[in-house]
């Protein structure tokens, strides 16, 4: 393995262990040459995939990419990290074993979309402003909308406080 630091190809194991629940090892390096400590981790890779992008152009995929831009619609909400990788880890066996080596960027963004939207609705909307390209505040209510017609109505205090005070302002929001 290649230091980060030096370039030098010459580094030794110093500790293994498992990680992202025996998914991948984890592995503490030193390089030889200059001393660097560094982390690198060992993935198993059912196939080598290759993204079909929209603009006909085809890439290798990336998982870092995906976790990137994942971490980047949940960045400041209250979901730990280790359930972030869970959920990359999944979307990528979900792809190694659909069973096509080609995959379209559309049938990725549709599949980390559907897990936005189970596990984090401001995560969802944020990722879906970049996959879809919103350009203006209706794009942006259209799928606020879509999120509000599969849960219960949010104003509805009753259902979630039981007291009728709060129900009052809630029919007096929707009116």
């Amino acid at each position: 393995m290649r230091c980060p630091f030096c370039g030098s190809e010459d580094s030794q194991v110093k500790d293994s262990r498992p990680s992202d629940e025996n998914a991948a090892i984890r592995r503490r390096r030193i390089c030889a040459d200059c001393g660097g400590r560094f982390t690198t981790f060992e993935r198993v890779q059912l196939r080598e995939l290759t993204v079909l992008k929209r603009s006909g152009r085809k890439v290798l995929f990336d998982r870092d990419k995906l976790s990137k831009s994942i971490s980047v619609a949940m960045r400041k909400r209250p979901i730990e990290p280790e359930r972030i990788d869970r959920l990359v880890s999944g979307l990528v066996r979900q792809l190694e074993s659909s069973g096509e080596t080609e995959i379209t960027s559309a049938e990725i963004g549709e599949l980390v979309m559907a897990a936005l939207r189970e596990l984090d609705p401001v995560a969802y909307v944020r990722f879906a402003s970049v996959y879809r390209d919103f350009r203006d505040a209706a794009d942006f209510h259209a799928v606020l909308r879509e999120l509000a017609s599969n849960v219960h109505d949010p104003l509805d205090l009753t259902e979630r406080f039981g007291t009728p005070a709060l129900d009052e302002i809630a029919i007096q929001k929707k009116h």
